[in-house]
C-alpha cells in the first residue's frame, strides 16, 4: 500500500474530507487551467526524517509556524512516529504527511520506496519548493524532487553524516553522496559557520553555495522570568543540591556514557551535586548500567524526554554537552537564554554560541577530566556561573528564530522571483 497518509487542515485549497492514501486525490491539484498570473501562493513542502525531539525537529516546526500563510501553502513530510508529531498536528495551516517508509537507518527496499513514494507525491502536488533536512531525508527527497522536476531545492545542513568517528570507507561513501546531491541543490542552507567550513573542506559544495540560517529558538521562551527549582521535589532531587544537567538524545553522537563518566568525576571533589540527563534513546540501557557500577545512582537522574523546556533549563544551574560531533545545537542557545553557564565540546559549530572562559569553557571531545574540572570550579564559584550565565544571556538573540526565518524567506524569495 502507499506509504504516504494525508492529514488536510483549514487551508483553503484543501478538501477536508480525508482521502483513499492511494489515489491521487490526497492534496490539491495544481489546476493547469489557473493563469500563472493568477498564482498568488507558491506551495512549500519540507520533509524531515523523523520529528523526535532534537533541535533540527524545532527549528523545522518554528519555521513553518512562522512562514507568512499570505505567501506560501506548507507541507510537511516526515515519519508518524516521535515526540514532536503532536507539535506538528497543532501548527495551522499546515498539510501533514506521514510516510512510514521514511526511517534514519539505512534499509533499500524501505529508501527505494520512499524515494518512489516521494517521487509521486511531487510530481502530483507540483511544489516550487522542497526544502530537506537531515541526512537521510536529504539525499532521497532531494533526487526525488530532481526526477519530479520541482523547479527550486533547498536543503538545510544540521550536521553532516559524515564525521571524525567513523571507518574511512564509510566516510568516503558519505561525502560522496553529500557531493553527489549537491549539483541538484538549488540552494543550501548552513545552521554554523563551522558546518560550512567543514562542507567546503570536504568539497561538498564551494564557497559562496551557502547561506547562513542559525540553528535557532524562541528566545524569548527561554527569558522569562519563572520561578526556579520548583521541579526538584517531583524529580526526587533534595533542594540543597547544586544540577548539572544535560539534555541529549542517548545516541553515540552526544556521548552520554561520557557525561556519566565525568559524574563521577566531579563527586569525588563534590558531593552536594546531582547530574540529571533530559533525553531518551538507544544507550539508556547502557547508561543505566555504567551509573550503577560507578555508584553515582544516589547522585545521578534520568528524566527522559521532556517537553516543557524552559522548566528543565530553570531547575539547572550548569549545563554540560559532551557531542562528539554537532551541527549548532539548540542546548546551547537555550543554556544561553536561560542565563545558564555550558561546559561542552569544541566541536563544530560550538564556539559560535560559547566563548571558551567568557560564558563556558570547551574542552576536547572525550577530554573527561577537563570537563570534569571546568565544572567543580563552576560549583565552587557562584560568582563566576552567574557572570557567564549573564553574558550568554546577553548574547542569546543572535539564535532567535525570528532572524532565522526572516533570512531564509529572504532567500525562498530570491529563488522564487526567477522562476
Amino acid at each position: 500500500m502507499w506509504p504516504v497518509v494525508i492529514l488536510p487542515l483549514k487551508m483553503s485549497a484543501l478538501n477536508s474530507i480525508p482521502r483513499d492514501p492511494v489515489t491521487d486525490s490526497e492534496l490539491p491539484r495544481n489546476s493547469e487551467s489557473v493563469p500563472k498570473s493568477a498564482v498568488v501562493k507558491h506551495k512549500v513542502i519540507h520533509v524531515i526524517t523523523k520529528l523526535e525531539l532534537g533541535g533540527a525537529q524545532k527549528v523545522v516546526l518554528m519555521t513553518l509556524e512562522r512562514l507568512p500563510r499570505d505567501r506560501y501553502e506548507l507541507g510537511l513530510v516526515t515519519s508518524p512516529e516521535g515526540l514532536l508529531v503532536d507539535w506538528a498536528n497543532r501548527i495551522e495551516n499546515l498539510d501533514r504527511l506521514w510516510m512510514p517508509s521514511l526511517v534514519r537507518e539505512i534499509q533499500p527496499v524501505q529508501d527505494l520506496k520512499t524515494l518512489f513514494g516521494l517521487y509521486r507525491l511531487f510530481r502530483r502536488e507540483k511544489p516550487h519548493i522542497v526544502h530537506t533536512h537531515s541526512s537521510k531525508a536529504g539525499i532521497l527527497g532531494r533526487w526525488a524532487a530532481r526526477l519530479a522536476g520541482v523547479p527550486v531545492i533547498f536543503h538545510t545542513v544540521h550536521g553532516f553524516a559524515f564525521h571524525d568517528f567513523q571507518r574511512p570507507i564509510v566516510r568516503g561513501v558519505y561525502v560522496w553522496l553529500e557531493r553527489l546531491t549537491t549539483r541538484i541543490t538549488t540552494r543550501l542552507i548552513v545552521v554554523s559557520y563551522a558546518n560550512a567550513e567543514k562542507g567546503e573542506s570536504h568539497r561538498v559544495f564551494k564557497r559562496g553555495d551557502w547561506t547562513l540560517c542559525r540553528a535557532a529558538i524562541s528566545v524569548q521562551e527561554f527569558m522569562e522570568p519563572a520561578p526556579r527549582r520548583r521541579s526538584l521535589r517531583a524529580w526526587g532531587i533534595p533542594d540543597d543540591r547544586l544540577i548539572v544537567g544535560m539534555i541529549a538524545c542517548l545516541k553515540p553522537q552526544k556521548a552520554p556514557m561520557d557525561f556519566v563518566d565525568m559524574a563521577a568525576r566531579v563527586l569525588k571533589e563534590n558531593r552536594q551535586v546531582h547530574f540529571v540527563l533530559a533525553g531518551d534513546g538507544e544507550l539508556r540501557p547502557e547508561m543505566e548500567k555504567r551509573i550503577k557500577e560507578l555508584g553515582v545512582a544516589d547522585h545521578f537522574t534520568l528524566l527522559g524526554w521532556q517537553t516543557d523546556m524552559p522548566e528543565v533549563y530553570r531547575n539547572l544551574d550548569i549545563v554540560v554537552l559532551t557531542s562528539l560531533w554537532e551541527g549548532l545545537p539548540c542546548v546551547f542557545s537555550e543554556a544561553m537564554a536561560a542565563g545558564l553557564p555550558i561546559v561542552a565540546t569544541n566541536v563544530d559549530g560550538a564556539r559560535e554560541a560559547i566563548i571558551n572562559g567568557d560564558n563556558g569553557f570547551l574542552h576536547q571531545p572525550r577530554d573527561i577530566d577537563g570537563m570534569a574540572g571546568s565544572v567543580v570550579r563552576l560549583l565552587k564559584e557562584p560568582q563566576l556561573r552567574q557572570a557567564m550565565g549573564q553574558r550568554g544571556r546577553a548574547r542569546a538573540m543572535e539564535f532567535d528564530i525570528t532572524t532565522s526565518v526572516e533570512n531564509l524567506e529572504s532567500v525562498y524569495r530570491g529563488c522564487l522571483e526567477s522562476l
